[in-house]
């Protein structure tokens, strides 16, 4: 008999045997009828000289035919098994039994069919046929020695559930596209060996396959003389580009993007002169037909752009986003006059100004290079690139200057994004002139002043408009009515100090988001109705009446106005404005997120303001508020966020709250609330913030306390929670929530810090023994209680506390009882048999001692944090605070690499770290972040990815203006 060897073959994969306790024996059933027609067309085409297929009757049950099996369920036909028995070697019996003749698409009707075996038989020369591809259910194909000819159909790669594939030895067969993207082959070993036999393959895609560098070396010894389409993208490299991708000289397109490359692109890049779209990086000079390389998403290629690169002169699209180059771009890239899209996108090392030679790029259309360190203003030059459709220089701090009026010409201009720049001076009528087709413009975190006259129509629409930061005022800008497109709209800290137009509240319920907060905006809302998904009033000095809703509001910001009046029709009216209290909340199915603090509010909170369906935060801080909570909210069940402070509720705390374990913050602070803290606080495992101060609660801290997994969970660098999260389609990802908290007196913003506030309430009874358990703990606060007894030694364990609020004079004030180190207060009575001498050195040894060594890296630390920050509190500059949030990350891991003996990373002694963050506090100061480059040497180990880490996030928009922190976090 025969024995063959596939061209291409994807193993069964255990198909056969769990296949085969499917099918039913002969006797068994009997096969649907529209089936067995459809056989019989089948055979009616073909020429069958050794009647192989006799027992095809239409008296007879198909599923008793020869080659022929039923699912023993369903009685639908699975398998047909229509391989010659005989090969070449028995030439006689092969004649005999070959079948010949034309495929029927009737197959197309045996929709359950997952075998089909046609091998060794003559189909004459004819092409496979395409509807193959349509048989979604195959999962075994064999054609291989049928005599088939031309092309294979590309069809076939729509067999999505397709694990075995044989065209072997069909002599006059070809292939120009094999496409296996996303087919997980990591466990095959030689599948690679029957591709690279394809001399005539054309394209081959392999995204996603799991892939290393192991399983594709065979490729090395390809064939492929006619290769012009090779995708590895998305697999696992972890090397440096392969050689022997070079040898390929046919190739026009190679996609390397999103693996683990690494290493530098050589010069011989330059070599590649028919390229036209760059995704990656590395030696790949012998390419001579390359047109399209895509290198992008591998963030270990470094090294600096190659000036060889200047020779590819029909470049089109050169794009090395998300890796790690560093340096100034070539001057010859100047000479790509094909190029038309350039992206450098977070290359946070690639610096210098903008050479001059980018205006020679006639053809550019996007030039991309967010999160770069380019420095210097924008050149005018910029306006000769008449075809740009995408200027985006955003998160470049240290590009400075002006607006260039040179941007004025650039008529097919889309999408302006300069925003978090140095740029300082005036926006004119003159930067639009010719502006007519932009869509986008954000200016966000810069110094520029918008003049234009009062009466100026601008020639574009805009959908997208970002100018928080920007001065836009005094006055409320006039042209923005002509906006119809607008769908985001950003005028916070603008400088406005007027009132809002008539026009505008009803121009702005055609926008889906708008951000208006920290402005001197004035106006009376008691009859605007609000119908936008995102809307943010805070800070501003509206008045009136709360503002009616649509039932389109999701996230609802009016905070630090002048609002009045009760807030017990907010929620239980309709848009005609009548009341209606019955399931009032039934209106706002979209309301998530609902900031109304620090107004002059009043009243009891309606039950319905917390059964909203998909409330998330719900935030009344610093109003009038009195009575009780409302009890029992059974629809509110994503609460993460409540927040109640500093007003006048009474009575006990709903337990509720204390049982909703999507709850992250709860910030209960100034009130009048009594009775006792439930056990039922334990259950909250996503607690993150837990602050009661200044009621008047009674009885013990809960001794479960320690349970609470949160708060013993790994550090947290920002609140971006499923519970607090916003749906938005658009570019509002997250909603966060910042809240002012008290530790020791001072007000300090904390985001997402393990807090842990119960001072000036009236607990007794002993601190938990085992409070220590929460390591990770950084703020305590138990002052002005009546606890007593020994402070619990576990205590020790936490060594990320910045502010134990215990131990001054002023602090255990009303803890009178509390005893033990680092109190002088001894707790041992039976002192008098050791002597005063013997007592004090016991006391200072044996309590003094194991508190300070375990706490003394955590204190150490945190006392020099908070220097810092008081640093970033008293300048007057521009400033970003993500440098200060990085600095408490890496202080983490240097107190746990000190204290915990941790040895994953090898980091710097503290003082060698404490004087790069010196560094850093002076180059804020000075504004010249980007300019130091330093090296965090451990070990002889030169830190870049921290380096990386540390300046990627210093240019986020978290920023200081006029001594005040205004957070967005990360």
């Amino acid at each position: 008999m025969r024995n063959s060897t596939p061209i291409i073959l994807f193993p069964l994969l255990c198909f056969l045997s769990s296949t085969t306790s499917i099918l039913c024996e002969p006797n068994t059933l009997v096969c649907n009828e529209k089936e067995k027609h459809a056989l019989l067309r089948f055979k009616q085409a073909l020429y069958d000289p050794g009647n192989r297929l006799s027992s095809w009757s239409v008296n007879q049950d198909c599923c008793r035919w020869e080659a022929v099996r039923c699912n023993n369920v369903t009685g639908r036909v699975v398998k047909l098994h229509l391989g010659n028995p005989y090969d070449t070697n028995d030439y006689e019996f092969y004649s005999k039994f070959k079948l010949s003749g034309k495929i029927s698409p009737a197959l197309l009707e045996l929709e359950f069919l997952s075998y089909l075996n046609l091998s060794w038989n003559d189909f004459g020369g004819s092409p496979i046929p395409s509807f193959l591809g349509s048989m979604g259910s195959l999962r075994y194909l064999d054609l291989s020695f049928a005599e088939f000819r031309g092309l294979v159909p590309h069809q076939l790669g729509n067999l999505s559930t397709l694990r075995y594939l044989d065209l072997g030895y069909n002599r006059r067969l070809y292939i120009e596209n094999l496409g296996m993207n996303w087919v997980d082959l990591h466990r095959e070993v030689h599948w690679l060996e029957s591709v690279s036999m394809l001399p005539s393959l054309s394209e081959l895609h392999l995204s996603g396959c799991e892939l290393d560098s192991n399983m594709t070396s065979s490729l090395g010894y390809a064939n492929f003389t006619s290769l012009t389409f090779l995708d590895l993208s998305v697999n696992n490299f972890n090397q440096e580009i392969p050689n022997w991708l070079f040898k390929f000289s046919s190739l026009v397109s190679l996609s390397l993007f999103d693996n683990q490359f690494k290493g530098q692109i050589s010069e011989s890049l330059g070599q590649l002169k028919y390229l036209k779209y760059l995704d990656v990086s590395t030696s790949i000079g012998n390419l001579s037909s390359l047109r399209y390389l895509r290198l992008y998403e591998n963030p270990l290629i470094n090294g600096t752009l190659p000036l060889s690169m200047g020779q590819l002169k029909y470049l089109e699209y050169l794009n090395v986003s998300f890796d790690s180059f560093h340096g100034p771009i070539p001057t010859s890239i100047g000479n790509l006059s094909s190029l038309r899209y350039l992206s450098l996108y977070e290359n946070p090392l690639i610096n210098g100004t903008l050479p001059m030679s980018l205006g020679q790029l006639k053809y550019l259309e996007y030039l991309v290079v967010f999160f770069n360190s380019f420095h210097g203003p924008i050149p005018t030059f910029i306006g000769n690139l008449s075809s740009l459709r995408y200027l985006l220089l955003s998160e470049n701090p240290l590009i400075n200057g002006t607006l260039p009026m040179s941007l004025g010409l650039l008529s097919n201009l889309e999408n302006l994004e300069v925003g978090w720049t140095f740029l300082t001076g005036t926006i004119s009528e003159v930067h639009f002139t010719a502006l007519s087709k932009l869509k986008v413009l954000s200016i966000s975190g810069t110094s520029l002043s918008f003049h234009v006259n009062s009466s100026w129509t601008p020639p574009f629409q805009l959908e997208y408009l970002d100018a928080d930061s920007c001065k836009m005022g005094p006055k409320f800008p006039a042209w923005l009515q002509t906006q119809k497109s607008l769908f985001y709209l950003d005028f916070s800290r603008s400088g406005i100090v007027d009132t809002a137009p008539n026009w505008f509240w009803k121009f702005a319920s055609y926008i889906q988001e708008i951000h208006l907060s920290n402005n001197q905006i004035s106006g009376d809302l008691s009859q605007v109705v609000l119908n936008n998904t995102i809307i943010d009033l805070s800070s501003n000095c509206f008045s009136g009446r709360l503002p009616r809703l649509s039932p389109n509001v999701g996230v609802l910001n009016i905070a630090n106005n002048s609002f009045s009046g009760q807030i017990t029709l907010f929620m239980c009216q309709k848009m005609n404005g009548r009341r209606e209290l019955s399931d009032c909340r039934m209106h706002w199915p979209s309301l998530s997120h609902v900031s109304l603090g620090s107004n002059n509010l009043s009243g009891k909170i309606p039950d319905s303001m917390v059964s909203l369906v998909g409330l998330k935060a719900l935030s009344l801080q610093n109003n009038s508020f009195y009575g009780e909570i409302p009890s029992s909210p059974e629809n509110c069940k994503v609460l993460g966020l409540i927040n109640p402070s500093d007003n006048k509720f009474s009575g006990i705390i709903p337990r509720w709250i204390f049982e909703r374990t999507t709850l992250i913050i709860i910030h209960l602070r100034s009130n009048k609330f009594t009775g006792k803290i439930p056990p039922q606080i334990c259950q909250l495992s996503s607690l993150i913030v837990l602050d009661l101060v200044d009621n008047s609660l009674s009885g013990s801290i809960p001794k479960c306390l320690n349970n609470i997994s949160a708060m013993g969970a790994g550090p947290i660098r920002g609140i971006g929670y499923d519970a607090l999260e916003v749906d938005n389609d658009y570019y509002y990802e997250f909603y966060m929530e910042s809240l002012v908290l008290d530790i020791k007196g001072r007000e300090s913003n904390l985001f997402g810090l393990r807090f842990l506030n119960l001072s000036r309430n009236d607990l007794m009874g002993r601190i938990p023994e085992k409070i220590g358990v929460m390591a990770l703990l950084e703020s305590l606060d138990l002052s002005r209680n009546h606890l007593s007894g020994e402070i619990p030694h576990s205590m020790s364990n936490l060594t990320f506390l910045d502010d134990l609020d215990l131990f001054d004079p002023l602090s255990f004030f009303g803890n009178p009882e509390l005893c033990g180190a680092p109190l002088t207060k001894n707790c041992t009575k039976d002192e008098e048999t050791l002597g005063p001498i013997a007592v004090e050195e016991n006391r200072e040894f044996s309590e003094i001692s194991w508190f300070y060594i375990g706490m003394g890296s955590g204190f150490i630390a945190g006392a020099w944090r908070h220097a810092y920050f008081q640093f970033l509190y008293d300048m007057r500059d521009w400033a970003y605070v993500a440098i200060a949030i990085k600095l408490k990350w890496f202080h983490q891991k240097l107190r746990r690499y000190h204290v915990g003996k941790e040895k994953t990373y090898d980091y710097p002694s503290m003082k060698i770290f404490k004087s790069y963050a010196d560094m850093f506090s002076k180059s804020i100061a000075s504004n010249s972040y980007f300019q130091i480059r330093f090296r965090m040497i451990s070990k002889g180990v030169y830190h870049t990815r921290m380096f990386q880490q540390l300046q990627w996030h210093g240019q986020r928009a978290l920023y200081i203006q006029r001594g005040s922190i205004n957070f967005a976090l990360q």
